[in-house]
Order: structure tokens, then C-alpha cells, then sequence
């Protein structure tokens, strides 16, 4: 089994730059959380999306060339290991037009009860949710 890629694309708009003229570093790694987010909420049923919670560990992010206003990005992601109560989720956004990689990041996530917040066991049922045959 391989694991599932997500994407999604996005257009560098007037607030994504900083004073440097590109794109902010926090706006890459608010795009990596919506990619997150898109994909988990994509994937499971209303019952898991209700029953737990993902909660960031830490981030790590490799910036390899800047956006620009305009630029058209394409945002990948995917689950990458689960073990426990955790779960590393890596991203790549490119310039769309050019294809070159502009970040490679990657997340650790921690899966909690919804109701408690207390960690759990990530259950076979949603590492399933990640990958493909």
C-alpha cells in the first residue's frame, strides 16, 4: 500500500506577501494545516470527525524558493507513518506553472478523543483512511 496524496491548488494573492515582496513564511505553514485539514475532513466519516482530534507536535519546514504575487501553487500532501497516538504527515508545494519545489515540510500530529483530549491510539480504521491499494 502506498500512501494517498491530497492536492489542492491556491493563487499567491496581495495578503499572503510579506515586506520581502513573496510569500510570508506563515502563510506556507497555514497552508500546510488547511491541506491537513482538507484531507482529513475529505477522508473520514462524520462519526470520526466527531469522535477525535488532531493536535500539532511540531512542524518542520525546508524553504527552497519563494512565490511570488500571482503564482499559481500546488499544495501535496500525505500521511506518511503512523505510530501510537502519532501520525507524520509530509507536504511539497510547487510552482505550478514551472513545477519547481518551493517547500518541502512535515507535520507530527497527535490524535485525541474529542471529548477528553486525552491522546489515543490512532485505530486501524484511520490509518486506512490514508492510503491506497
Amino acid at each position: 500500500m502506498k500512501p494517498q496524496v491530497f492536492e489542492f491548488t491556491v493563487t499567491v494573492a496581495s495578503e499572503h506577501i510579506d515586506a520581502q515582496n513573496h510569500v510570508n513564511n506563515l502563510v506556507y505553514l497555514e497552508w500546510c494545516l488547511e491541506a491537513a485539514e482538507k484531507h482529513w475532513s475529505r477522508n473520514a466519516t462524520n462519526q470520526l470527525l466527531n469522535e477525535y482530534v488532531w493536535f500539532v507536535l511540531k512542524h518542520e519546514i525546508h524553504y527552497k524558493a519563494q512565490a511570488v504575487l500571482g503564482d499559481q501553487l500546488c499544495l501535496k500532501t500525505w500521511v506518511s507513518s503512523n505510530a501510537g497516538v502519532r501520525s507524520e504527515r509530509q507536504y511539497e508545494i510547487y510552482n505550478q506553472k514551472s513545477g519547481k519545489l518551493l517547500v518541502q515540510a512535515k507535520t507530527l500530529w497527535c490524535l485525541l478523543r474529542a471529548d477528553s483530549k486525552k491522546p489515543t491510539a490512532i485505530p486501524e480504521e484511520i490509518c486506512n483512511l490514508f492510503v491506497d491499494e
